[in-house]
């Protein structure tokens, strides 16, 4: 069974892509970044701003296909300025506590300039 899943708990598609796809017991989420799932707006700020909205559109996300946190088993991170890993990974460490395996890159350029996206993929 596959299934594109859409919530208004997590920002809107903005191109052609879904906010997710279950394709069996597999959940693959597109990367978020910090748009504000109500007025679909970037909403810019600290690393810690956007890392917090970004963790809270993934749950959205997770939650709509009737996954959690737990069921995450991949997740890729981008940050703008690697600088910023140790405020990331504290955060990131209080939502992923299964410790899923993750790669974390620094990206030239994220979209609306955002220093912080993450996709996920969970299994049931």
């Amino acid at each position: 069974m596959n299934k594109i899943i859409s919530t208004d708990k997590a920002p809107k598609a903005i191109g052609p892509y879904s906010q997710a796809y279950l394709c069996g017991n597999t959940l693959y989420c597109s990367g978020q970044i910090a748009i504000n799932p109500i007025t679909n707006e970037f909403i810019g700020g600290s690393i810690e701003e956007q890392t917090n909205l970004v963790l809270n559109n993934i749950k959205g996300l997770l939650e709509a296909a009737g996954f959690s946190y737990s069921d995450v088993v991949k997740t890729t991170c981008f940050l703008a300025d690697m600088n910023d890993f140790a405020v990331f990974n504290e955060l990131y460490k209080q939502a992923f506590i299964s410790n899923p395996a993750r790669s974390c890159v620094a990206a030239k350029d994220l979209p609306k300039k955002a220093l912080v996206e993450i996709e996920v993929i969970a299994v049931k």
